[in-house]
């Protein structure tokens, strides 16, 4: 029998802990959203339908965007340093769809990558919390080289 206070997590339970704790490090919804906006307006370039709109070397560039869109939305989640410039990259590419893609996945995909976009571009990191006045911790970025003057 354990001690009272002491409680073991599960595997499954840190797993979950640790993901979550990870997620929250980066734009992780808006670049999900990217990236299934992304495969969404990729699956209906490859559907068998009648109403395929095909612009030159057997629709390159319909491939090509939603490519595009879906490596952004990888690069959304697992480089979230340059956010600002994937968000507006595919959120240019979702525009770029609407006329090379079908309209863009029918518009579900084309509606998808610029909510996703618009929600990495929107992100930002948390700040550490600062000192409270009057702790002896100086704030973090302070010049420790000047002298304090009384």
């Amino acid at each position: 029998m354990t001690g009272a206070g002491t409680h073991r997590a599960s595997p499954g339970a840190r797993a979950w802990r640790g993901f979550r704790i990870w997620r929250r490090t980066r734009p992780f919804w808006g670049g999900l959203l990217v990236l299934l906006g992304g495969a969404e307006i990729l699956f209906t370039v490859w559907a068998p339908l009648g109403v395929v709109l095909h612009v030159g070397m057997q629709n390159f560039i319909g491939y090509l965007m939603p490519l595009v869109i879906v490596l952004l939305g990888v690069l959304l989640i697992f480089h979230p340093a340059q956010r600002v410039f994937y968000s507006l990259i595919a959120m240019i590419c979702a525009l770029a769809t609407f006329i090379t893609s079908n309209m863009g996945g029918f518009l579900v995909g084309l509606l998808l990558t610029l909510v996703g976009g618009a929600l990495a571009f929107a992100w930002a990191p948390i700040d550490p919390e600062p000192a409270p006045p009057g702790s002896d911790q100086p704030p973090t970025g302070a010049d420790q080289s000047a002298p304090a003057t009384p």
